[in-house]
């Protein structure tokens, strides 16, 4: 009982906030449900999700993802690039924390939520801008494929509930904080070496590069490529001027680590 009166007077507060801080779009709700089930580990680098506490609050949830749905297109045009892109990246996460309670705890992977037909991803079970969308749709189509944003740091914001993923922030994602909140998040995913790291004479990186290589490439920040892009961050993965410019030089070859599908939740 004390643990629900305490959520919500985070519930209320985290929406005063959100009201205060955009005026398309009130991401209170979701962003008090990250401050209460994301559990942070190592700094930041590392979240889980406390998805048994996310289903104690499932109506907070629908009620966020109903507030979701119903924007209607026409609106969402006429935001800002950085209010749209943070509405689709917390849309993506919160719709794939629904998704996980539609099989938890009897799942060891959100790929448990799929078949041999039909990836997880693939199924179509989101009400978006009046069609019912997939959350490929959402990440391939109206982020990555509508022409709009080009910010490859959105890869380290998706969250698709596994451990190998980026880690899930624990706050909402703001139109108004978008760019520091996305370089935050890139540095915390760059850092962890359990995912990226210089070993053995390679640069060892998450297959997310592997997979989205094309995306370093738009020439954001003035990079083209993975190399321009591990040298732009060369802080973030610990490496020397030395380290840098051979890499640079393509003389550091650079890897791709197994990805870690185990799903991101609190005690596993």
């Amino acid at each position: 009982m004390i643990r629900k009166i305490i959520f919500g007077f985070i519930l209320l507060c985290g929406t005063v906030v959100a009201k205060a801080g955009s005026k398309d779009f009130d991401q209170g709700i979701w962003d008090s449900l990250l401050k209460a089930h994301v559990v942070i580990l190592d700094a930041g680098q590392v979240t889980q999700v406390d998805y048994a506490g996310m289903a104690q609050n499932i109506r907070s949830l629908d009620q966020y993802l109903s507030q979701v749905s119903a924007v209607k297109q026409v609106d969402f045009d006429h935001w800002s690039q950085t209010d749209q892109l943070s509405f689709l990246i917390n849309a993506y996460n919160a719709w794939t924390v629904k998704f996980v309670l539609t099989g938890y705890p009897d799942i060891v992977s959100i790929k448990d939520l799929g078949n041999w037909i039909q990836s997880p991803w693939q199924k179509p079970f989101i009400p978006l801008f009046g069609e019912t969308r997939t959350l490929n749709d959402i990440e391939h189509g109206l982020i990555r494929g509508s022409g709009r944003y080009h910010d490859p740091r959105v890869h380290f914001a998706l969250n698709c509930a596994s451990i190998g993923c980026p880690a899930l922030r624990p706050e909402a994602y703001q139109g108004s904080r978008l760019d520091s909140q996305l370089e935050n998040q890139t540095k915390l995913f760059l850092g962890d070496k359990t995912r990226n790291r210089l070993e053995g004479g390679d640069l060892k990186v998450s297959s997310i590069f592997k997979w989205y290589h094309e995306d370093f490439d738009f020439g954001w920040m003035g990079i083209h490529g993975l190399p321009d892009f591990f040298v732009h961050y060369a802080a973030a993965l610990n490496l020397s001027v030395d380290q840098s410019l051979r890499i640079k030089r393509g003389e550091i070859p650079i890897t791709y680590l197994d990805y870690d599908w185990r799903l991101n939740a609190k005690g596993r």
